[in-house]
């Protein structure tokens, strides 16, 4: 394009109106362009999905881009720094607000983590919900609605008796969160860009093992200069591929190994109200740093399934991928693990389905 200036690729589309722009971004949360205003020419707006509309801010360069105070590198960065505060303030702003005030998880992270090579405890500060009943009920209308109905509860403790080793520096941009405890931001929003979600097979497919390899030891070379551009790595494979690697690494799954049995044991529960009320139970066992990575890959692998008609990846698929690597059996028993696929499975694929009710 002609009038695309220097500094910016090929997410900039010219003079186009805000309408177009919209239909151009075609709803995909997240999705972004760059459109030189038609009332202004020679002024650049940035189109931005994000709520379920299409938001425009007025974008500058001065050897660095910004729509306010702070200055990026690229416009990728920039947005990236835009959807995380956004999603804070409409998501996190009340929750976020209280742990200023009340801090629970200020002995966690990376730092007490690594100082300490003893038994480690993680303090959980989760409130508990009441029992949910899951069933349609109007006066139950919306995650909010039902996070409002949290009340205290006596705090637990778990302890492992092997760490997590997490480097300080794990992925490019933001990669660990005080507040949330959540570890899995970089690879999913960096690595499973808007285009991968289409991609046919997407996290059943594997990419080259090799390159996967490199992308894991990317990381642990460069922190977060580590590159996993489209441009480094075309195929969404790889990166898809490297995110079940970390997972599948962990010294403990996602999915402890203490309550593995609880999980398995609620998958069995014939009726599929109860079982869903189980899974539930479960779930707010779990340590918060694995509950809030539950709850951002599920949310993440919902949207995977938003587009099956292109990726043919259902919930079912994705629970037979995802249903070994989040949870194994304490014993490291093969034949156990064989035994207990369906239940793996089903967990996943019930987590994904009902993802907004049961976090």
């Amino acid at each position: 394009m002609e009038s695309r200036p220097k500094y910016y690729g090929r997410e900039f589309h010219g003079m186009i109106s805000r309408e177009y722009a919209d239909e151009l971004l075609g709803g995909a949360e997240g999705a972004y362009l760059i459109r030189e205003s038609q009332r202004q020419p020679g002024t650049h707006t940035l189109a931005l999905r994000f709520g379920h509309q299409t938001l425009n801010y007025r974008l500058f360069y001065d050897g660095k881009h910004f729509v306010g105070e702070k200055r990026f590198e690229s416009v990728h960065d920039l947005v990236t720094d835009a959807l995380i505060t956004l999603y804070i303030e409409t998501k996190a702003a009340e929750y976020i607000a209280k742990m200023t005030t009340n801090p629970i998880y200020e002995h966690l992270g990376y730092t007490s983590l690594l100082k300490d090579k003893m038994v480690h405890r993680l303090s959980r500060g989760r409130t508990e919900p009441r029992r949910v009943t899951f069933q349609r009920d109007e006066r139950i209308s919306s995650p909010l609605v039902r996070r409002s109905a949290l009340k205290d509860t006596p705090e637990k403790q778990c302890s492992y008796e092997k760490i997590h080793n997490f480097k300080v520096h794990t992925f490019r941009g933001p990669h660990w969160c005080e507040y949330c405890a959540n570890f899995m931001w970089g690879l999913i929003a960096q690595g499973v860009r808007c285009s991968g979600m289409k991609s046919e097979g997407l996290y059943r497919v594997s990419g080259f093992s090799e390159h996967i390899e490199d992308v894991r030891l990317a990381f642990d070379r460069d922190g977060d200069k580590a590159d996993i551009s489209a441009s480094a790595y075309a195929d969404i494979n790889i990166i898809a591929g490297a995110l079940k690697l970390y997972l599948r690494d962990l010294p403990i799954p996602v999915i402890t190994f203490d309550l593995y049995s609880k999980f398995i044991q609620a998958a069995k529960i014939p009726n599929a109200e109860s079982r869903l009320e189980a899974i539930h139970e479960s779930l707010l066992q779990l340590p918060p740093a694995h509950y809030e990575t539950l709850r951002y890959l599920m949310a993440h692998l919902k949207r995977v399934t938003l587009f099956e008609k292109d990726n043919l990846m259902n919930s079912e698929n994705l629970g037979i991928v995802f249903g070994p690597t989040l949870m194994q059996p304490p014993e490291q028993n093969a034949l156990t693990t064989l035994n207990d696929m369906r239940q793996q499975k089903l967990v996943v694929q019930l987590m994904i389905e009902h993802e907004d009710v049961l976090f």
